[in-house]
């Protein structure tokens, strides 16, 4: 069926993995050019399969040129580096993609038309196929519609649900193809799956201790980081449950989201959750004191030259996760100005972690608020790993590449015996400095 052979890291991880991309006459076709950039940007190896109508909105040589291989306009297309037949390039296939997926097609392929390239390649694969639908409102809560792709669900197809938001004629309502990186996550959760079978929780983003009904007291964190981790541990297979305190970004797909205000309202989450989790990953930016009184009217600046506030100490959820941890491996995160290797180990220590990951935020590009980060992993066993600059969903695949290891130590997956107890080390090969 499938020609990848796996095997891919974090960084790539669909390193030897076959995507076919199949593209339809939508408006939304131009979102499929981002698609196909993510894909080979991940280590996939992109074959692009357009109808005639398609090539209407984009053409031919921009996919070309972004997936690096030739693109299919037709049944009798000439292609020179491949078999042109639709047999052979579905069973070269791991995956087909449909984005977007017209109700033209969808409803093809339900009543078993195949009449172009495109509809006779998904005939043909084995390989898991998934839909991107995209289309007018209306057209897509017509049951004509809705009966099609509840038969192809039946018989195991994959559909990514459309959003809601503003359509292409002006209305609002669902059709909207869902955004480039929501459809790749879920291509590699398909693909990939080294952390099926584990139950992940995340805890991401700032929170607020309110001094009174206007004003509060936080911290510039965007939650982008423990976002991205939640988006790659989902896209790895696993079941992720994130925590979050108050950001501007979506939440993942596929993913549960906690939503929290205060550090009082994510310690009692991330308490309530912790049973079951084989991974916690605590990248949120947790403040460490809140006022002593929160005063339930606004405090009028008229007649005051100065306020005292009185501050306690908050929850330390990071400390209790390590106390009652048990098996579950808990990967800490710290936010410094300045890194001391002392410190940090014995932070370490005091809070019981498997993996601690330390950022410098007075770095350039690495800061609150950045797409990119650096930062070093520390290991109990004394071990350090110093990494580049990299984005941060670069990042996050990185980590689980460190943490899946002593994962599988600490606590086996499904199926397999449980190594031997013994104290968590770094991977042999970052001992060794490879």
């Amino acid at each position: 069926m499938a020609a990848g052979t796996g095997g891919a890291s974090g960084s790539e991880p669909l390193a030897g993995r076959v995507v076919v991309v199949g593209i339809t006459g939508g408006i939304a076709a131009y979102k499929a050019v981002e698609v196909v950039s993510r894909l080979r940007r991940l280590g996939a190896e992109v074959h692009v399969v357009m109808t005639r109508a398609a090539a209407r909105f984009v053409t031919p040589l921009t996919l070309q040129t972004i997936s690096g291989n030739p693109v299919v306009t037709g049944l009798f297309s000439r292609v020179t580096r491949w078999n042109v037949e639709h047999v052979a390039l579905a069973e070269r296939a791991d995956l087909l993609l449909v984005v977007p997926a017209t109700a033209n097609v969808v409803g093809k392929v339900a009543a078993g038309i195949a009449d172009d390239f495109l509809t006779t390649t998904i005939m043909a694969c084995r390989a898991p196929v998934v839909f991107c639908p995209s289309m007018n409102f209306r057209m897509y809560e017509n049951p004509v519609f809705q009966a099609n792709m509840a038969r192809l669900t039946e018989l195991g197809y994959h559909f990514i649900p459309p959003e809601t938001g503003w359509l292409a004629e002006g209305t609002v309502g669902v059709g909207r193809l869902p955004d480039p990186a929501r459809i790749v996550a879920e291509v590699v959760h398909l693909l990939q799956g080294d952390l099926s079978g584990r139950r992940v929780l995340v805890t991401a983003g700032p929170t607020r201790e309110m001094i009174d009904p206007v004003r509060f007291i936080s911290n510039p964190s965007s939650g982008k980081m423990g976002y991205a981790l939640a988006r790659a541990a989902r896209a790895r297979g696993a079941e992720v449950i994130l925590v979050s305190g108050p950001t501007a970004l979506a939440a993942p797909g596929g993913v549960e989201l906690v939503r929290v205000e205060s550090a009082e309202e994510m310690y009692r989450a991330v308490m309530e959750r912790l049973p079951g989790v084989d991974l916690v990953l605590k990248a949120a930016a947790v403040g460490d004191w809140r006022p002593r009184r929160t005063h339930p009217t606004k405090v009028k600046k008229e007649g005051r030259t100065a306020w005292v506030l009185e501050l306690e100490p908050t929850p330390d959820i990071l400390a209790e996760v390590g106390r009652r941890k048990g098996k579950t491996v808990v990967v800490g995160f710290a936010a410094e100005t300045e890194v001391s290797e002392p410190e940090v180990r014995a932070k370490m220590a005091r809070k019981n972690v498997d993996l601690l990951v330390v950022n410098d935020v007075t770095r350039a590009e690495a800061g609150f608020a950045s797409d990119r980060n650096q930062v070093t992993l520390f290991w109990p066993d004394g071990t350090r790993e110093d990494l580049p600059l990299m984005t941060k969903e670069e990042l996050a695949h990185r980590i689980l590449d460190r943490v899946k290891p002593l994962l599988d130590r600490v606590k086996a997956p499904p199926g397999r015996r449980e190594a031997a107890p013994g104290p968590v080390q770094a991977p042999p090969e970052i001992r060794r400095g490879e």
